[in-house]
């Protein structure tokens, strides 16, 4: 009998012969194994288990009927990774000592896998536990990784994976809960620090005058307090005080006396109910309140208290006594005042609050009732009245009352002893006394105009419209007080055309050639043109002739001379002599007249050369492209066979003419460059010798409006943080290309802000508020506009730099001269030479202390500047460095 391994199942039965049927049997195990009869192939039945089996040895027989033969067959069975980890039994919940030791055990969890070798090997891995836990991955023994607290967490869940080594490996998880027990770890904590109850003398006994509360953080018998009063001071026997201990009420024990004792103090314990006892102490103040039976009494009535408007918010007014005759006096008062603008400290000193300010102009009294208790609760009171007076200081600038939006005058002549009345202007002041007492001057066309005391605007000069038709008149409002208000403001007067001018032609005599025979109703002969240097209707002309024509018409609006006549009833040439009126409209009308020569031809106009018309008036508008037709001038041989041509004999550069006599521009003309040319036109006939004529051509150029144009596109300027009100900082100037216009432009911001403003003619910018900014740099954008709404902008950076008033230098020059405007960039270089510092000017004072701007100043007072330096890196030098 033969044993075979698992490597032999096949069993060879060649050898036998003669070959026979045999029968191969499988003689043990047969549920678990079968044999095949042909093959020998031994197979298995079903599933082996490693688990319930490892290894078989199977019996095999084989038989032909008559001889039989066994073998033994050794199957082993391989294992496999088809069983997961089992964890054993083990508590839910484990309770932790808060204490326990870093890295001492808790407890353990076992698994066991029923596979054997790697298949079987377990390793395990723990989730959870905020990583205060850890566990063995081959023991399984869970320790604790770091310090437990129980008043911070006192529950843990912890998830334990228990994971074989085989390929793919199998896992199971358990869920153990760490319950973290109290320990005596945690003293009790009142809830104040210290306690303070004032009770009244006449308090009962066994009246319960305060709760104390303390807690403690741990958990049972530990957290349980009872109370105890260790100490009383004064001390007495018995103690005036008792505590209960269960609920920390402490009750009057004794008598109180405010005579005797004004207040105790006790040292209250809080033990807890662990072992070791733990404690914690506070401190328990009483005040024994005396009884109040006195009203306290002011010292006076009523207080009466004068301040200025411009106090300072904070500063004390006055300070109210008050006396009462009980026990402690007003110690223990309060005072009650309902005021937004005032307020009063426990001490009874009313002061200005300090996000307060004042201003006479709005209240200039106030009267306040005060309210003396002597004590917060059931008090007894007084009241006394407090009468503020607000005294005035010069915080106000004169202001100028709306002026008529036109304000004209007549042009005329007027003298100091007969002016002109041009208007009344009313500037007040909100301040009173001298600082509101307003006193106005002219300072430009000063010699011209004046004010009267009440107001009014006067003409002292003569005024001539065709000179000039406007002038911006500045007026200055200043007040009396110290240091002086003033304002400007600018007065545009416009003065009114009478009618002082006669027309004028442009010719002493026009005159015409026409042939009977191209004679037609309405042909136009020539124009005749006057002009007239008054205003509106007093330079609107009409015409006419100064007697009536049958054979012509003069147009009343136009000057055209038109034929009335074909003229078939002349039958000779004839000469047409006529005077021609210009009368303009004003009242009393005025008038020019001309001679008006027209001669009729029978046959030929000339046996030379010869213009239609002596004069040509033309129209061109400005702007217009090169060779744009101006007009057609003409001349006349007298013969088809006589040709001619034309030649400019002046402005050749700016027109030229062609052989059909039409007049063209050579370049784009410009009305503010030139608004009329004369030309002189020759025509040279072809006879021989040549035969020439000239006649004069007047050419206007029309306006067409164009935008202003700035002197620049970008202004800096700088200023300081304490640069006062009005300060001028920077001009800007703009012109017009239309004729006349500049001095009509319009200066404005195009956003408005509170740190400048522009003056509206004058493009002047001055400061208007620097406490509203800090300092950095302030972008704005000026607009210049014209009468015609067409307008410009340009930039204008301002730099704020911060500065205080230890840094204004105040010097004075002697004899001064003093146009602030122009003087002060030159006076700001000469001291950037003489102290090696750039200096920028403040302000320039008089001696008697007004502030000079605009106003040019004659004087042999002094004049006193102040400005700020900075060194070459801009920082700004403090005055007594400066001064030295």
């Amino acid at each position: 009998m033969e044993q075979y391994g698992l490597s032999h199942l096949q069993i060879d039965f060649l050898s036998l012969e003669p070959i026979v049927p045999v029968i191969l049997k499988v003689e043990s195990d047969a549920e678990k194994f079968s044999i095949n009869q042909d093959t020998g192939v031994l197979s298995t039945k079903g599933k082996l288990d490693y688990e319930v089996k490892s290894s078989y040895t199977v019996q095999v027989s084989i038989s032909d009927g008559t001889n039989r033969d066994e073998t033994s067959v050794l199957v082993e069975v391989l294992d496999i990774n088809d069983n997961s980890p089992v964890f054993e039994s083990h508590p839910a919940t484990v309770p932790v000592p808060e204490d326990h030791k870093v890295g001492d055990e808790v407890t353990s969890v076992n698994a066991t896998d029923a596979d054997s070798g790697f298949n079987g090997e377990v390793r395990y891995t723990l989730l959870g536990g905020g990583g205060r836990f850890s566990v063995d991955q081959e023991t399984g023994v869970i320790t604790l990784a770091a310090p437990l607290d129980r008043e911070t967490q006192d529950e843990y869940r912890l998830v334990i994976t228990a994971q074989d080594q085989g390929r793919p490996s199998r896992s199971a998880t358990t869920t153990l809960d760490i319950s973290v027990t109290d320990i005596n770890d945690n003293a009790p904590i009142f809830s104040e620090q210290q306690y303070k109850i004032t009770v009244s003398e006449h308090i009962e006994v066994g009246t319960n005058i305060i709760d104390l509360m303390a807690t403690d953080k741990d958990d049972g018998e530990n957290a349980i307090v009872t109370y105890h009063i260790v100490k009383q001071e004064p001390s007495s026997t018995p103690l005036v005080f008792t505590i209960n201990e269960e609920s920390g009420s402490i009750s009057l024990a004794g008598k109180l006396d405010y005579g005797k004792v004004k207040s105790y103090t006790l040292e209250v314990e809080g033990r807890d109910g662990g072992n070791p006892v733990l404690t914690g102490s506070v401190s328990v103040t009483v005040w024994v309140e005396d009884v109040n039976d006195k009203a306290p009494v002011f010292s006076k009535d009523q207080y009466d208290v004068s301040i200025y408007e411009n106090l300072a918010g904070g500063t004390a007014l006055v300070s109210l006594v008050v006396s009462d005759a009980d026990e402690g006096g007003f110690s223990k008062g309060i005072f009650i005042m309902d005021s937004d603008t005032f307020a009063i400290t426990d001490q009874g000193v009313i002061s200005l609050r300090s996000d307060a300010t004042l201003d006479r102009e709005t209240i200039d009294n106030y009267i306040i009732e005060v309210i003396a208790v002597d004590q917060p609760d059931d008090g007894l009171s007084s009241t006394a009245q407090v009468n503020i007076t607000v005294l005035d200081v010069n915080d106000n600038n004169p202001q100028f009352l709306p002026l008529p939006e036109h304000i004209e005058i007549q042009e005329g002549v007027y003298t100091p002893s007969s002016p002109g009345e041009v208007c009344v202007i009313s500037a007040t002041d909100s301040d009173i006394g001298e600082n509101g007492r307003v006193t106005m001057t002219v300072t430009s066309h000063s010699n011209i105009f004046s004010l009267k005391d009440d107001g009014t605007l006067l003409a002292n000069e003569e005024l001539d419209r065709e000179t000039q038709d406007v002038y911006d008149v500045v007026i200055v409002a200043v007040d009396h007080g110290l240091p002086q208000g003033h304002n400007i403001t600018r007065v545009r007067v416009s003065i009114t055309d009478v009618n002082d001018n006669a027309p004028v032609f442009s010719l002493d005599t026009y005159s015409r050639s026409i042939l009977i025979k191209d004679a037609k109703v309405g042909k136009l002969l020539l124009t005749v043109s006057a002009t007239d240097k008054d205003a509106g209707s007093n330079a609107n002309i009409s015409y006419s002739f100064s007697e009536d024509s049958s054979m012509v018409a003069l147009d009343a609006e136009t000057g055209d001379i038109t034929l009335t006549s074909d003229l078939s009833e002349v039958t000779e040439d004839t000469l047409l002599n006529l005077t021609a009126v210009a009368t303009d409209h004003g009242t009393p009308a005025q008038s020019d007249e001309a001679e008006v020569l027209i001669n009729f031809k029978i046959t030929s106009l000339t046996d030379t050369v010869a213009f239609e018309s002596s004069s040509y008036n033309f129209l061109i508008k400005e702007n217009e492209p090169k060779d744009t037709i101006v007009g057609e001038v003409k001349a006349l041989t007298g013969s088809p066979q006589v040709k001619v041509s034309y030649n400019i004999k002046t402005h050749e550069d700016v027109f030229s003419v062609d052989e059909e006599g039409t007049i063209k521009a050579l370049r784009q003309l410009d009305k503010e460059e030139e608004e009329w040319y004369i030309l002189t036109v020759e025509a040279i006939d072809s006879r021989t010798p040549p035969n020439t004529a000239e006649t004069m051509v007047s050419i206007q150029v029309e306006n067409v409006n164009e935008a202003p144009v700035f002197e620049n596109e970008r202004y800096e300027a700088e200023i300081f943080t304490i640069t006062p009100y009005k300060f001028p900082i920077v001009k800007v100037q703009a012109s017009d290309p239309d004729v006349g216009e500049s001095s009509e432009l319009q200066y404005s911001l195009v956003k408005s802000t509170s740190l400048v403003e522009v003056e509206p003619n004058t493009g002047q910018i001055y400061v208007l508020d620097t406490s509203s900014v800090g300092d950095g740099l302030f972008p704005l954008d000026v607009k210049a506009t014209d009468k015609h709404g067409l307008s410009t902008t340009a930039t204008v950076q301002i730099t704020v730099k911060k500065s205080k008033s230890d840094n204004v230098v105040v010097i004075s020059l002697n004899q001064a001269v003093f146009t602030v405007e122009k003087k002060i960039p030159e006076t700001e270089d000469s001291m950037k030479k003489a102290l090696g510092l750039t200096v920028k000017i403040l302000s320039v004072r008089a001696e008697d202390g007004i502030e000079m701007r605009t106003i040019l100043r004659e004087s042999t007072a002094k004049t006193y500047i102040s400005f700020i330096a900075m060194d070459t890196s801009g920082a700004v030098i403090e005055a007594t460095e400066v001064k030295e």
